[in-house]
């Protein structure tokens, strides 16, 4: 009904020049999950979800952060069982034919693309924040897109065709650069908390819940605990790049594990930390929508040094979110293209590094106009409602899996699959409808574009038919 499923036996050979090199080790993977997901959703999306739950944006942080585990452990399991390139387009070809995994995988590139424009975006406005702060006054034209009455955002667009440049060079050497990058936001978010806890004040805190649980429109924006954690939920999904990695890691079984797990335990510790910190001393009011709330929160203290520094460290290492985002994305296509569902052209790979140059070139390119033109919230809403279509799917994947098929040896067994999965799908729906409307339309269309695009073109080429029909 939804087309030919690939066999797991199937998604693990390679044809020669369409294989990626294994590089990778799991202190690489806990890097590139904790890269991508300490990045923008901490360091502005704070000012955001504050905007629309006041100080139960920190409730909201540990909602998104549960789905996420839930999602995080039903993607342990399918990551070490079938450890090939594309996430969730490759669980959802193993576990529920070809239609699903095109419509999962047109969500990951919705996501993947969305989320580095989005960070572009962010790290754009702390390095304005920054260098104004420094005296430094460039043309607004140059700052903001078209919607914010400039004409280009030049530091985002540079930003991200600098990403696409270090992933061309080589995989290893863009994971090796990740990891010192990740060190200098920790010991940065660290400082933050250190220097923000004390000045916690618990009236900052009321009401803490001043537009309720549910997502609510008042004054024509969606509100409440569950409005800002659709948006914050963006800040926690970088494992789904680790997952992504599986084919480029040395030992899969241990390190996507280690590397999935491991970065969504620190990850969500960080966060309410960080959230519980900023929003006790400072009024969310004054937070909401700043492009640089942890250094607006330092700057009120009287800490000008320390908020320098802060926007600083953003400016050197929210780049490393890029790099994951965009080397997730790459993957995905990479594997799209191998299946035939896009032009086969473009799943080549260098064989200096082992990376696939074309489709990072054709992907650092796009981002970079998405990131020049749009609006910072737009595009973030837009990035989730592609990565909850992804980790519901791999819910679902986990669950027809583990009833299809027991008998396959699983690295990783997710505990109670049945309620993990539903958990992910239920959670998932609920985060997707909290979205504005607009969003969802948007996010519709897409998929109608990506629909066409399948049945005019990947159907007719897919490698998996071609194969079903010569036997």
């Amino acid at each position: 009904m939804f087309g030919p499923r690939k066999s797991i036996e199937r998604l693990s050979q390679r044809e020669s020049g369409h294989a990626l090199a294994k590089t990778l080790s799991w202190p690489h993977l806990i890097a590139l999950g904790v890269g991508a997901i300490v990045g923008t959703g901490i360091y502005t999306l704070t000012g955001v979800g504050a905007e629309r739950a006041g100080p139960a944006v920190i409730l909201a942080f540990a909602i998104a952060g549960a789905v996420c585990a839930c999602a995080a452990l039903a993607y342990a399991e399918m990551a070490t069982l079938i450890p090939a390139a594309g996430s969730a387009y490759t669980f959802s070809y193993a576990a529920m034919g070809e239609t699903i995994a095109w419509i999962v995988g047109w969500s990951l590139i919705l996501e993947y693309s969305l989320a580095c424009s989005t960070v572009a975006v962010g790290w754009s406005g702390y390095l304005v924040g920054w260098m104004q702060s420094a005296g430094l006054d460039l043309p607004q034209m140059l700052l903001v897109g078209p919607h914010g009455g400039g004409l280009i955002n030049l530091p985002a667009v540079l930003v991200a065709l600098a990403v696409m440049g270090m992933l061309i060079a080589g995989t290893r050497e863009s994971a090796t650069l990740n990891i010192v990058l990740v060190i200098i936001k920790l010991v940065a978010l660290s400082i933050f908390v250190a220097m923000a806890l004390p000045a916690f004040q618990s009236g900052n805190l009321e009401p803490f819940m001043p537009y309720g649980f549910a997502s609510t429109e008042i004054e024509g924006q969606k509100r409440g605990v569950m409005a800002a954690a659709a948006i914050v939920f963006f800040a926690f999904y970088g494992f789904d790049a680790v997952a992504t990695s599986a084919e480029e890691a040395k030992n899969p079984g241990r390190d996507l594990t280690i590397g999935i797990v491991g970065s969504m335990v620190v990850c969500t510790l960080i966060y309410m930390a960080v959230a519980v910190a900023a929003i006790g001393a400072l009024p969310f009011q004054q937070l909401a929508n700043s492009p640089e709330p942890l250094a607006l929160v330092l700057r009120q203290l009287d800490q000008p040094v320390a908020a320098h520094l802060i926007a600083l460290a953003a400016v050197v290492a929210l780049p490393s979110v890029i790099l994951v985002m965009m080397y997730g994305q790459s993957r995905v296509f990479f594997v799209m293209a191998r299946d035939g569902l896009l032009p086969r052209a473009l799943a080549k790979v260098s064989p200096r590094t082992g990376s696939p140059t074309r489709i990072t070139l054709m992907t650092g390119i796009s981002i970079a106009i998405v990131a020049g033109i749009f609006r910072l919230d737009e595009i973030a809403e837009l990035a989730n409602a592609g990565t909850l279509i992804a980790f519901m799917s791999v819910g679902a994947c986990l669950m027809i899996l583990r009833r299809r098929s027991p008998e396959l040896p699983r690295l990783f067994r997710c505990p109670a699959p049945m309620l993990v999965g539903t958990l992910t799908i239920l959670g998932c729906a609920y985060l997707l409808f909290s979205l504005p409307g607009s969003t969802l339309v948007r996010f519709g269309a897409w998929n109608v574009i990506g629909l066409l695009a399948y049945f005019l073109y990947g159907r007719l080429r897919s490698e998996a038919r071609r194969e079903a029909a010569a036997a």
